[in-house]
Protein backbone atom coordinates (compact mmCIF):
# COMPACT_ATOMS: atom_id res chain seq x y z
CA UNK A 1 0.00 0.00 0.00
CA UNK A 2 1.33 3.33 -0.87
CA UNK A 3 0.43 6.53 -0.39
CA UNK A 4 1.64 10.45 -1.45
CA UNK A 5 0.99 13.86 -0.77
CA UNK A 6 0.53 16.11 -4.10
CA UNK A 7 0.86 20.09 -3.27
CA UNK A 8 -0.48 22.39 -5.77
CA UNK A 9 -0.76 26.31 -5.67
CA UNK A 10 -3.09 27.99 -2.80
CA UNK A 11 -6.66 28.31 -3.02
CA UNK A 12 -8.52 30.67 -0.97
CA UNK A 13 -10.74 27.46 -0.49
CA UNK A 14 -9.84 24.94 1.42
CA UNK A 15 -10.66 22.07 -0.84
CA UNK A 16 -8.66 18.98 0.18
CA UNK A 17 -8.47 15.95 -3.06
CA UNK A 18 -8.05 12.17 -2.32
CA UNK A 19 -7.41 9.97 -5.12
CA UNK A 20 -7.08 6.14 -5.07
CA UNK A 21 -5.79 3.17 -7.07
CA UNK A 22 -6.67 -0.58 -6.62
CA UNK A 23 -3.50 -1.81 -7.94
CA UNK A 24 0.33 -0.35 -8.23
CA UNK A 25 0.57 -0.44 -11.86
CA UNK A 26 -2.43 1.90 -11.74
CA UNK A 27 -1.80 5.32 -11.78
CA UNK A 28 -3.46 7.72 -9.66
CA UNK A 29 -2.34 11.02 -11.88
CA UNK A 30 -5.45 11.84 -14.01
CA UNK A 31 -7.31 12.01 -10.84
CA UNK A 32 -4.09 14.29 -9.55
CA UNK A 33 -4.39 16.15 -12.31
CA UNK A 34 -8.27 16.29 -12.20
CA UNK A 35 -8.46 17.33 -8.56
CA UNK A 36 -5.58 19.98 -9.35
CA UNK A 37 -7.25 21.80 -11.93
CA UNK A 38 -10.53 21.64 -9.50
CA UNK A 39 -8.60 23.67 -7.02
CA UNK A 40 -7.14 21.61 -4.98
CA UNK A 41 -4.70 22.98 -2.91
CA UNK A 42 -3.73 19.72 -1.50
CA UNK A 43 -3.84 15.88 -2.97
CA UNK A 44 -3.69 12.76 -1.38
CA UNK A 45 -2.93 9.29 -3.22
CA UNK A 46 -3.10 6.02 -1.94
CA UNK A 47 -3.03 2.55 -3.42
CA UNK A 48 -5.68 0.42 -1.70
CA UNK A 49 -8.42 -1.66 -2.91
CA UNK A 50 -12.21 0.09 -2.48
CA UNK A 51 -13.56 -2.89 -0.34
CA UNK A 52 -10.92 -1.88 2.30
CA UNK A 53 -12.41 0.92 4.21
CA UNK A 54 -9.57 0.70 6.87
CA UNK A 55 -7.40 2.50 4.91
CA UNK A 56 -4.65 4.74 6.24
CA UNK A 57 -4.55 7.82 4.05
CA UNK A 58 -8.02 7.89 3.92
CA UNK A 59 -7.88 8.04 8.56
CA UNK A 60 -5.81 10.41 7.85
CA UNK A 61 -7.44 12.94 5.63
CA UNK A 62 -10.46 12.26 7.69
CA UNK A 63 -8.69 12.98 10.55
CA UNK A 64 -7.32 16.04 9.95
CA UNK A 65 -9.65 17.76 8.08
CA UNK A 66 -11.40 21.16 9.28
CA UNK A 67 -14.32 23.40 9.55
CA UNK A 68 -14.74 24.66 6.52
CA UNK A 69 -12.86 22.28 4.38
CA UNK A 70 -14.19 20.28 1.36
CA UNK A 71 -13.20 17.06 0.94
CA UNK A 72 -13.18 16.40 -3.38
CA UNK A 73 -12.96 13.25 -5.61
CA UNK A 74 -13.28 12.56 -8.92
CA UNK A 75 -15.42 9.91 -8.99
CA UNK A 76 -17.81 8.63 -5.83
CA UNK A 77 -16.29 4.84 -6.51
CA UNK A 78 -12.57 6.45 -5.45
CA UNK A 79 -14.05 6.70 -2.45
CA UNK A 80 -16.28 4.31 -1.44
CA UNK A 81 -17.49 1.09 -3.11
CA UNK A 82 -20.83 1.45 -0.84
CA UNK A 83 -23.53 3.83 -0.25
CA UNK A 84 -23.48 2.66 3.31
CA UNK A 85 -19.79 4.13 3.20
CA UNK A 86 -20.34 6.55 1.10
CA UNK A 87 -22.75 8.36 3.82
CA UNK A 88 -20.54 7.25 6.57
CA UNK A 89 -17.71 9.47 5.63
CA UNK A 90 -19.99 12.07 4.52
CA UNK A 91 -21.65 11.78 8.21
CA UNK A 92 -17.95 12.46 9.63
CA UNK A 93 -17.09 15.20 7.59
CA UNK A 94 -20.33 17.27 8.52
CA UNK A 95 -19.69 16.40 12.10
CA UNK A 96 -16.43 18.71 11.94
CA UNK A 97 -18.18 21.28 9.88
CA UNK A 98 -17.03 19.95 6.48
CA UNK A 99 -18.31 19.64 2.97
CA UNK A 100 -17.60 16.90 0.20
CA UNK A 101 -17.74 17.38 -3.54
CA UNK A 102 -17.51 14.52 -6.08
CA UNK A 103 -16.52 16.13 -9.84
CA UNK A 104 -18.43 13.73 -12.03
CA UNK A 105 -21.05 13.29 -9.75
CA UNK A 106 -23.83 15.63 -8.89
CA UNK A 107 -22.73 15.64 -5.24
CA UNK A 108 -21.46 18.91 -3.21
CA UNK A 109 -22.91 19.08 0.24
CA UNK A 110 -21.68 22.77 0.40
CA UNK A 111 -24.49 23.11 -1.84
CA UNK A 112 -28.72 22.96 -1.58
CA UNK A 113 -28.65 20.48 -4.68
CA UNK A 114 -26.26 18.21 -3.41
CA UNK A 115 -27.23 18.17 -0.49
CA UNK A 116 -30.78 17.08 -1.80
CA UNK A 117 -29.23 14.20 -3.54
CA UNK A 118 -27.60 13.19 -0.73
CA UNK A 119 -31.01 13.33 1.34
CA UNK A 120 -31.83 10.80 -1.94
CA UNK A 121 -29.15 8.35 -1.59
CA UNK A 122 -30.34 7.69 2.15
CA UNK A 123 -33.77 7.56 1.07
CA UNK A 124 -32.83 5.29 -0.91
CA UNK A 125 -30.56 2.87 1.15
CA UNK A 126 -33.38 3.00 3.72
CA UNK A 127 -35.83 1.23 1.21
CA UNK A 128 -33.54 -0.87 0.51
CA UNK A 129 -32.74 -2.10 3.35
CA UNK A 130 -36.88 -2.25 4.55
CA UNK A 131 -37.14 -4.26 1.08
CA UNK A 132 -34.73 -6.93 2.56
CA UNK A 133 -36.52 -7.08 5.96
CA UNK A 134 -40.21 -7.34 4.07
CA UNK A 135 -38.58 -10.50 1.50
CA UNK A 136 -36.93 -12.36 3.98
CA UNK A 137 -40.44 -11.67 6.72
CA UNK A 138 -42.40 -12.39 3.31
CA UNK A 139 -40.51 -15.68 2.62
CA UNK A 140 -40.51 -17.36 6.22
CA UNK A 141 -44.49 -16.64 6.65
CA UNK A 142 -44.93 -18.59 3.10
CA UNK A 143 -42.81 -21.73 4.75
CA UNK A 144 -44.78 -21.90 7.66
CA UNK A 145 -47.64 -22.08 5.43
CA UNK A 146 -46.60 -25.02 3.41
CA UNK A 147 -45.54 -26.84 6.79
CA UNK A 148 -41.73 -25.77 6.48
CA UNK A 149 -39.68 -25.42 9.73
CA UNK A 150 -37.22 -22.37 9.04
CA UNK A 151 -33.34 -22.64 10.21
CA UNK A 152 -30.86 -25.40 9.99
CA UNK A 153 -32.05 -28.84 10.67
CA UNK A 154 -28.38 -29.25 12.21
CA UNK A 155 -29.04 -26.95 14.64
CA UNK A 156 -32.15 -27.97 15.70
CA UNK A 157 -30.54 -31.35 16.74
CA UNK A 158 -27.84 -29.50 18.26
CA UNK A 159 -25.37 -31.14 15.85
CA UNK A 160 -21.58 -30.04 16.60
CA UNK A 161 -20.87 -29.90 13.17
CA UNK A 162 -23.31 -27.88 12.66
CA UNK A 163 -23.52 -25.97 15.90
CA UNK A 164 -19.53 -24.79 14.90
CA UNK A 165 -20.21 -23.53 11.48
CA UNK A 166 -22.40 -21.19 12.26
CA UNK A 167 -20.26 -20.08 15.22
CA UNK A 168 -17.97 -19.37 12.87
CA UNK A 169 -19.93 -17.60 10.77
CA UNK A 170 -20.91 -15.24 13.08
CA UNK A 171 -17.67 -14.60 14.38
CA UNK A 172 -16.41 -14.00 10.37
CA UNK A 173 -19.57 -12.09 9.89
CA UNK A 174 -18.68 -10.33 13.42
CA UNK A 175 -15.13 -8.91 12.26
CA UNK A 176 -16.45 -8.10 8.81
CA UNK A 177 -18.63 -5.65 11.00
CA UNK A 178 -15.69 -4.39 12.92
CA UNK A 179 -13.30 -3.86 9.92
CA UNK A 180 -15.82 -1.56 8.87
CA UNK A 181 -14.93 0.61 11.85
CA UNK A 182 -11.39 -0.32 12.40
CA UNK A 183 -10.41 2.98 10.95
CA UNK A 184 -11.92 4.95 14.21
CA UNK A 185 -10.33 2.90 16.86
CA UNK A 186 -7.30 0.13 15.60
CA UNK A 187 -5.02 2.94 14.88
CA UNK A 188 -5.34 4.41 18.89
CA UNK A 189 -5.36 1.15 20.53
CA UNK A 190 -2.36 0.04 18.80
CA UNK A 191 -0.54 3.22 19.71
CA UNK A 192 -2.22 3.94 23.24
CA UNK A 193 -2.17 0.65 24.89
CA UNK A 194 -0.96 -0.02 27.32
CA UNK A 195 0.64 2.80 28.01
CA UNK A 196 -3.13 4.83 28.76
CA UNK A 197 -5.78 3.07 31.13
CA UNK A 198 -8.99 1.95 28.49
CA UNK A 199 -11.23 4.70 30.03
CA UNK A 200 -8.27 7.63 28.52
CA UNK A 201 -8.48 5.80 25.02
CA UNK A 202 -12.13 5.18 24.84
CA UNK A 203 -12.88 8.87 25.24
CA UNK A 204 -10.02 9.87 22.65
CA UNK A 205 -11.35 7.11 20.33
CA UNK A 206 -14.71 8.93 20.97
CA UNK A 207 -13.72 12.40 20.51
CA UNK A 208 -14.39 13.01 16.97
CA UNK A 209 -17.10 10.81 16.40
CA UNK A 210 -20.64 11.81 16.01
CA UNK A 211 -22.91 10.39 18.76
CA UNK A 212 -24.28 7.46 16.81
CA UNK A 213 -20.87 5.98 16.28
CA UNK A 214 -19.27 6.31 19.95
CA UNK A 215 -18.00 3.64 21.75
CA UNK A 216 -18.92 1.58 25.08
CA UNK A 217 -16.05 0.30 27.27
CA UNK A 218 -17.26 -3.38 26.69
CA UNK A 219 -18.11 -3.67 23.13
CA UNK A 220 -14.52 -2.01 22.63
CA UNK A 221 -12.91 -4.52 24.82
CA UNK A 222 -14.82 -7.22 22.94
CA UNK A 223 -13.72 -5.66 19.76
CA UNK A 224 -10.00 -5.71 20.63
CA UNK A 225 -10.49 -9.33 21.81
CA UNK A 226 -11.92 -10.34 18.87
CA UNK A 227 -8.78 -8.61 16.79
CA UNK A 228 -6.15 -10.11 19.78
CA UNK A 229 -7.32 -13.30 18.80
CA UNK A 230 -6.98 -13.18 15.13
CA UNK A 231 -4.10 -11.71 14.71
CA UNK A 232 -5.02 -7.93 14.16
CA UNK A 233 -3.58 -6.72 17.24
CA UNK A 234 -0.63 -7.71 19.71
CA UNK A 235 -1.54 -9.55 22.89
CA UNK A 236 0.45 -6.81 24.81
CA UNK A 237 -2.75 -4.07 24.57
CA UNK A 238 -4.58 -6.33 26.76
CA UNK A 239 -1.73 -6.20 29.18
CA UNK A 240 -2.68 -3.72 32.63
CA UNK A 241 -1.73 -0.12 32.08
CA UNK A 242 0.49 0.66 34.93
CA UNK A 243 -0.06 3.23 37.01
CA UNK A 244 0.44 6.77 36.62
CA UNK A 245 0.95 9.77 38.53
CA UNK A 246 -1.89 11.94 38.59
CA UNK A 247 -0.37 14.92 37.14
CA UNK A 248 0.99 12.96 33.81
CA UNK A 249 -2.07 11.80 33.29
CA UNK A 250 -3.55 14.95 30.72
CA UNK A 251 0.33 15.10 29.34
CA UNK A 252 -0.41 11.70 28.51
CA UNK A 253 -3.55 12.01 27.01
CA UNK A 254 -2.79 15.79 25.16
CA UNK A 255 0.20 13.96 23.76
CA UNK A 256 -1.73 10.55 22.36
CA UNK A 257 -4.15 13.82 20.81
CA UNK A 258 -0.68 14.97 18.89
CA UNK A 259 0.10 11.58 18.30
CA UNK A 260 -2.60 10.96 16.54
CA UNK A 261 -2.76 13.96 13.92
CA UNK A 262 1.37 15.76 14.50
CA UNK A 263 -0.39 18.76 12.45
CA UNK A 264 -2.95 19.25 14.12
CA UNK A 265 -3.32 22.78 15.61
CA UNK A 266 -3.38 23.85 19.53
CA UNK A 267 -7.00 25.54 19.09
CA UNK A 268 -8.30 21.86 17.71
CA UNK A 269 -6.84 19.92 20.43
CA UNK A 270 -8.92 22.14 22.79
CA UNK A 271 -12.10 21.44 20.95
CA UNK A 272 -11.06 17.41 21.17
CA UNK A 273 -10.54 17.74 25.08
CA UNK A 274 -13.86 20.04 25.64
CA UNK A 275 -15.38 16.87 23.42
CA UNK A 276 -14.35 14.30 25.66
CA UNK A 277 -15.35 16.66 28.39
CA UNK A 278 -11.89 16.43 30.18
CA UNK A 279 -11.08 19.39 32.40
CA UNK A 280 -8.48 21.68 32.77
CA UNK A 281 -5.33 20.99 35.63
CA UNK A 282 -7.61 23.86 37.13
CA UNK A 283 -10.68 22.26 36.66
CA UNK A 284 -12.32 24.19 34.26
CA UNK A 285 -14.39 22.99 31.37
CA UNK A 286 -13.04 25.37 28.83
CA UNK A 287 -9.75 24.89 27.00
CA UNK A 288 -7.04 27.72 26.21
CA UNK A 289 -4.39 27.14 23.48
CA UNK A 290 -1.88 28.04 26.21
CA UNK A 291 -2.32 25.40 28.19
CA UNK A 292 -2.15 22.39 25.89
CA UNK A 293 1.07 23.92 25.01
CA UNK A 294 2.14 23.74 28.21
CA UNK A 295 1.13 19.98 28.82
CA UNK A 296 2.70 19.14 25.11
CA UNK A 297 5.88 20.54 26.87
CA UNK A 298 5.59 18.29 30.05
CA UNK A 299 4.58 15.80 27.56
CA UNK A 300 7.96 16.01 25.90
CA UNK A 301 9.90 16.09 29.17
CA UNK A 302 8.04 12.95 30.00
CA UNK A 303 9.40 11.55 27.15
CA UNK A 304 5.97 11.06 25.91
CA UNK A 305 5.96 13.05 23.00
CA UNK A 306 8.98 13.81 20.69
Amino acid sequence: MTSAIVKSAPCPVPLIGYARVSTEDQTPLPQSQALKSAGCAEIHEEQASGGNRARPVLAGVLERVAKGDTLVVVRIDRLARSLSHLLEVIERLEAKGAFFRSIEDPIDTASPQGKFTLQVLGAAAEFERALIRERTKAGLASARTKGRVGGNPGLRAKDPAALRKVRLARQDGYIERLNETAQDWVPHVRRLRPDLAWEDVLRIINGPLPEARRWTHSRLLRAVNAYVRDGFLPETVLARSGRRETGDRLPAIVAAIKGAAPDITLQAICNRLEAMRERTPRGRTSWQPSAVKLLLERAVRLGLLT
